[in-house]
């Protein structure tokens, strides 16, 4: 469980194509929309900026988490890692039919501005995203 969470937790501080960015160079509308959309107490907050879109890197109750935001302050989208054993029974069984022999290397939980969860294993650099009963919807590069 330590690997998996420490897996998580370097994969989520550590994204492929992220620029990270000092707190004053995080425009204030998203700053306050952070603030607007994550209830609760936060810790460690580190901002990256990734495809013109900023990501508030943070713990909360000892979770790691990070919540994705447009340029305009938007809220696109909060992801929460998750153990492995959370996935949803039909994302495994995807997974291992699919990624045979392959290591999930973290989990994750997505909440959508629509109230829509869906979830997220990274296999070979990929994310894989499934709905909230574990259905394929697609593979994106890590």
């Amino acid at each position: 469980m330590n690997k998996v969470f420490l897996s998580v937790i370097m994969v989520l501080s550590l994204p492929a194509f992220a620029q990270k960015l000092n707190d004053n160079k995080v425009p204030e509308i998203v700053k306050d929309a952070f603030k607007k959309n994550v209830i609760g107490e936060v810790l460690s907050v580190k901002w990256e900026k990734e495809d013109g879109n900023y990501e508030a890197n943070y713990l909360q109750n000892g979770i790691k988490s990070a919540a994705l935001f447009d340029a305009k302050g938007n809220w696109l989208e909060t992801e929460k890692a998750i153990e492995i054993k959370e996935l949803p029974a039909e994302a495994v069984a995807y997974l291992n039919k699919n990624y045979k022999g392959e290591k999930i290397k973290e989990a994750a939980k997505l909440q959508l501005p629509n109230g829509v969860i869906n979830f997220e294993a990274e296999v070979k650099g990929k994310d894989i995203i499934f709905d909230n009963a574990g259905k394929f919807i697609k593979a994106k590069k890590g």
